[in-house]
């Protein structure tokens, strides 16, 4: 294996640039599906690396239940600095694995949990509350997709920015933005180095919901100043008990809303599938593109040479 096994714990490095670049340069549903995507395999081939160094490590521990043949000098030598490696792989792996277990434990149970509170109410696809804290989220799963806003909230806002409001979190709901969330929080929980994808992934969700919203209603003006006087009502604050979902004013905080208005105030983006190779953001991705390709050439090449040795290292 060689180095080979830890390269994918660093290439995730590779796609720094494109995570900064594509929120400037592409289209939002483009950055969404190009960074998850990224972010979902490479969270994997570093999480499988460290399993195999993991297995390096355990068969070094006196007492361990893995085969003695495994912890030879031809299976150690197969990994570079084997007895510090292997060794430190253990408790990492566990707590990735641990972090990881946790996040998708309290995604389910804030789903749960709102959902039970909703339980009550009228079975309808959008659900006004008669609170004075002014927010709003979409959300999915359940018997049936759920968009909540607050009395406060919708106080605030005229007719045409209601609709804006109602248009941006049923795109939320439509794309399934949910999932791309929790698949970057896991993959920035299993290798920290993911962490400025997983930002921009939270940040480009919002923006597509607002294209979305913007093609809904037929002007951006009315979605951007939506956008704003949520911000304002809502303080920038995020809605507690409700960071896996997606929200209107939840995600309304003072660094994204400018760039959001903003970028509504402009012609809508072009909506390439994938950028050209002449730009930056284009060399960017084709970077981040290669990087996600050697992460999983050097994991899979990682796996079958260790199974390989460990077979032959295992007595009949």
């Amino acid at each position: 294996m060689g180095v080979f096994v830890f390269l994918p714990l660093v290439l995730p490095l590779s796609a720094w640039p494109v995570a900064r670049l594509a929120e400037l340069h592409l289209h939002p549903r483009t950055a969404t599906r190009l960074l998850t995507a990224v972010a979902t395999v490479m969270a994997l081939c570093s999480t499988l690396c460290l399993a195999l160094l993991m297995v390096v490590g355990t068969a070094q521990l006196p007492g361990n239940p893995l085969p003695d043949g495994w912890s030879d000098a031809e299976v150690r030598a197969a990994v570079p600095y084997d007895e510090i490696a292997g060794k430190a792989a253990i408790p990492a792996l566990v707590l990735v694995l641990a972090v990881c277990a946790r996040t998708l434990w309290r995604h389910h149970r804030v789903a749960r949990r709102a959902r039970r509170a909703l339980a009550a109410l009228p079975s309808r696809s959008v659900v006004v509350l008669p609170e004075e804290k002014p927010y709003a989220y979409a959300l999915p799963g359940g018997h049936r997709d759920r968009v909540v806003v607050t009395t406060a909230l919708l106080r605030g806002l005229t007719s045409p920015e209601r609709r804006a409001l109602f248009a941006h979190e049923r795109a939320h709901l439509t794309a399934a933005h949910h999932r791309h969330l929790l698949a970057v929080r896991l993959a920035a929980r299993a290798n920290p180095f993911l962490r400025p994808l997983r930002t921009t992934v939270v940040y480009t969700t919002e923006r597509w919901a607002d294209e979305d919203a913007a093609r809904t209603v037929g002007n951006r003006t009315v979605v951007a100043r939506a956008i704003g006087k949520a911000a304002l009502l809502s303080g920038g604050g995020p809605v507690p008990g409700f960071a896996t979902f997606t929200g209107f004013a939840g995600i309304a905080s003072a660094g994204p809303v400018p760039r959001r208005v903003a970028a509504l105030l402009r012609p809508a983006p072009a909506a390439r599938s994938w950028p050209s190779v002449f730009t930056s953001v284009g060399l960017a991705a084709w970077g981040a593109a290669v990087g996600t390709l050697v992460s999983a050439m050097s994991s899979a090449n990682s796996a079958v040479t260790m199974v390989l040795i460990l077979r032959a290292a295992t007595p009949l």
